[in-house]
């Protein structure tokens, strides 16, 4: 531009402006078009970013048997949405949990590794603190109360999704470390923590406190210890003896209610909320509103005095189906939460339970056939490793991505949820995980199956299992000394009743090579096994 064109004037709308002042208000118009343009890129990366991180849901149960669930056969008691999540995804029915107990089973779902290499192995209360069973005691002092700490420098699934950009939750029962300790959910991953810490404490659904991340919260509930009977006056039969057995603040409800704020919270960003509720574990307590529909369809029923633990119920039946139920409705109500958010097509839901069905406090598992099609009962179910005890309800909800009303008999185990995840968001694998990636499989491809699956458990007279194929071999009674592997088909015996080792040694022979190679010794002593040279 020549000089003269510089100072020269322009007529628009009857006023003269110099062309150098057009000049530079459109060298400015251009830089502000350049910064909008940047700042819609960002906006849209961003937004590309969050839908290529979908959000996570993992609900877990507690205690909820194989055979409690409508989609399994459940005919007593009703799960309308969780048969409809599965219906609309996908069914594993090959499912199993790491552990056939609380603790151990939640650790290594959470650092995948297998019973014979995770940290925590067994339900440890810590007991060289002091009186850590005296509920009561407990309640008042957080140095006696939760499990046996997890190292705050321990790799979880929280910890790898906090590295990826996603907020991260737990809310529901934690065990896997005292309040006090390093082992608690925020220092291992969790930006947000509402729940029980401890494990016994979770043993009153109206217990008198719960914790929100480092903070206790006092509820509104009078202490009432877990093996407190019925006065020795009250009528058995009287549903007013049993009023001081219902409070006022309902736990599962209290952590309802923070698991939806978490999910109001994080919309607008790729978040992790791990669910672990308390139901259906005992004790059996449930608002009365909720079970009046099961009184109508059991009827009148023998009630529980309380003798094998827990508290005394006079509606035991129609208790437990209303809390199985009472899960189910809060199923439903965070998948209508994530469609009221829009979220739904970007969140996949996995639902799923920590270990088979209990066989005491006042369950009758015979009723509702808790781990039908396998074998019941004490010696079967919660705390052992065949297959009542360890083998799950599984299923998994990924709309638009995961083919609806799928089913798969692909051989899976909790500790396979961390290489799950980290193939999803594209985060490396940890190399020494003992999971194995199913991605493949939720999404309807070819899948490589484990060679086998491996489980150890120091409790309950110390066990082993492993599964191969249709093959299951199984130990117990190890801290005995005894050393005696048992061989089942489990596609001719899922009930684990015809022993046939004598008939396949080469087959017995492979499975004790795999139970030799995959323990290892414990660093604690309460879970090692001197049978197998600890």
């Amino acid at each position: 531009m020549g000089k003269n064109n510089w100072r020269k004037k322009k007529e628009i709308g009857g006023f003269y402006i110099p062309n150098q002042f057009l000049f530079r208000l459109k060298l400015m118009m251009n830089k502000l078009s350049f910064i909008l343009i940047v700042l819609f890129s960002l906006a849209c990366n961003s937004k590309e970013t969050h839908l290529s991180k979908p959000n996570i849901v993992l609900i877990l149960a507690d205690d909820l048997g194989y055979g409690e669930v409508g989609y399994n056969g459940q005919e007593i008691i009703q799960t309308p949405q969780i048969d409809q999540l599965a219906a609309e995804g996908k069914i594993f029915t090959n499912f199993y949990t790491a552990a056939p107990v609380c603790a151990p089973a939640r650790c290594m779902l959470l650092t995948g590794l297998h019973s014979g290499h995770a940290y925590i192995r067994g339900n440890d209360e810590w007991r060289e603190r002091g009186e850590v069973w005296d509920y009561a005691k407990a309640a008042n002092d957080p140095n006696l109360e939760g499990q046996r700490p997890l190292p705050s420098g321990t790799l979880t699934i929280a910890k790898i999704l906090q590295q990826n950009g996603y907020q991260t939750g737990i809310v529901g029962k934690w065990g896997l470390g005292a309040p006090l300790s390093e082992g608690i959910p925020t220092n291992l991953g969790f930006d947000y923590f509402y729940g029980y810490n401890c494990q016994r404490q979770a043993h009153n659904l109206y217990p008198p406190h719960l914790w929100e991340n480092e903070t206790k919260i006092l509820l509104n509930n009078q202490l009432v210890v877990p093996s407190t009977k019925l006065d020795s006056l009250a009528d058995p039969m009287d549903p007013s003896s049993y009023k001081r057995f219902q409070q006022t603040d309902y736990a599962p409800d209290l952590m309802h209610e923070k698991a939806l704020a978490f999910i109001e919270n994080n919309k607008d960003q790729p978040f992790f909320l791990y669910y672990a509720s308390p139901l259906p574990h005992l004790p059996l307590q449930v608002p009365s509103e909720n079970m009046e529909d099961y009184q109508k369809v059991i009827g009148d029923e023998q009630y529980y005095d309380g003798s094998k633990g827990y508290f005394p119920n006079r509606y035991p039946r129609a208790t437990y189906a209303a809390m199985i139920s009472l899960l189910d409705k809060q199923v439903g109500e965070i998948r209508a939460k994530l469609e009221d958010l829009g979220l739904s097509e970007n969140t996949l839901i996995i639902v799923t339970s920590d270990n088979g069905p209990t066989y005491t406090g006042g369950v009758d598992f015979d009723y509702f056939k808790s781990s039908d099609p396998f074998s019941n009962g004490y010696g079967r179910t919660k705390g052992f490793v065949y297959e009542g005890g360890i083998r799950v309800p599984m299923l998994v909800n990924w709309p638009g991505k995961i083919k609806s009303g799928t089913v798969t008999d692909h051989v899976s185990a909790l500790y396979d949820l961390l290489p799950t995840i980290c193939e999803l968001i594209g985060a490396k694998i940890p190399v020494d995980t003992d999971g194995k990636s199913f991605l493949s499989t939720l999404l309807g491809k070819r899948q490589e199956p484990h060679k086998y699956l491996y489980w150890e458990f120091p409790e309950y007279g110390g066990q082993q299992a492993v599964r191969m194929g249709k093959w299951k071999a199984v130990r117990q009674n190890l801290k005995e000394g005894k050393i005696q592997t048992e061989l089942f088909d489990l596609e001719a015996d899922p009930k684990e009743l015809h022993d046939l080792a004598s008939q396949f040694p080469e087959i017995v022979s492979k499975m004790e090579e795999i139970m030799k190679k995959e323990h290892s010794p414990s660093s604690i002593e309460r879970f090692r096994l001197e049978a197998l040279g600890d």
